[in-house]
């Protein structure tokens, strides 16, 4: 039985974090270094003064429960990981055939990320599906319950967001996942498309190279090739350029 939810994170660890950040310790740095070493020492300043003085966290949890109808419910998993509470927000559309829609956010990332999203997937418009929004908070992020037990890998995170649908009456529905989600979602669309998960929508390409780029490769194609062995992306390649790593 799914129970709703509200956030309300306790005074105590709010003034444990502003104590937190009062006593921060910050270090030098080296005269015009911009961003070559990693943040300036004026933004760390500028966001430590915003989180300890500026953020008031109490008028976004009231807007966050106001805006997102929130649950949580139990769900077991198979080899041994035992039952995880997981929290997601549930909202229904008013549309009769409305499509049930699994949405899984990435990594680092939670349940908000259909925040701006929700009250359009959920709107009732001619011409346009209409969508009974499910977004789950994935195990060990934000308020979903973790696992203590080593091996959970995708196929779990797949196991949950299916027998949460599974749980809600849904035994057809479509997904959709961006980073992390879209692996997830894509491990969901092998095990249970057909039978259950009616589609697959991701944020998130991925796809293999072109034939020709691996027969008669060009000197892009090898870099390309180079950073996909090694994992590094094109941002990650450009901060290593400017640290004389490669």
């Amino acid at each position: 039985m799914a129970s709703e939810f509200k956030i309300s994170v306790s005074d105590d660890a709010l003034n444990l974090l502003k104590q937190k950040l009062e006593l921060t310790r910050l270090p030098d740095e080296i005269d015009g270094a911009g961003w070559d070493y990693g943040a300036p020492l004026s933004d760390i300043k500028r966001l430590i003064a915003r989180w300890k003085d500026g953020y008031d966290w109490r008028k976004h949890e009231k807007a966050l429960n106001e805006e997102l109808p929130q649950f949580t419910r139990d769900i077991e998993v198979s080899d041994g990981h035992g039952v995880l509470n997981v929290h997601f927000v549930y909202k229904k559309s008013k549309a009769e055939n409305a499509i049930p829609l699994l949405f899984v956010h990435g990594w680092p990332g939670s349940f908000i990320e259909v925040r701006k999203i929700l009250p359009l997937l959920t709107a009732v418009e001619e011409g346009h599906p209409s969508f009974h929004v499910v977004a789950l908070g994935l195990p060990g992020y934000g308020f979903s319950e973790g696992t203590k037990k080593k091996g959970f890998d995708l196929k779990k995170y797949a196991e949950v967001g299916h027998k949460l649908m599974l749980a809600l009456g849904y035994n057809e529905y479509v997904t959709q996942g961006g980073d992390w989600g879209s692996m997830i979602t894509h491990t969901m669309a092998g095990n249970y498309g057909g039978s259950n998960i009616k589609a697959w929508h991701t944020n998130m390409a991925a796809a293999s190279p072109p034939a020709s780029s691996t027969e008669n490769p060009t000197k892009e194609d090898k870099a390309a090739t180079e950073r996909k062995k090694t994992g590094i992306s094109s941002n990650n390649l450009l901060s290593l350029r400017r640290l004389g790593t490669v």
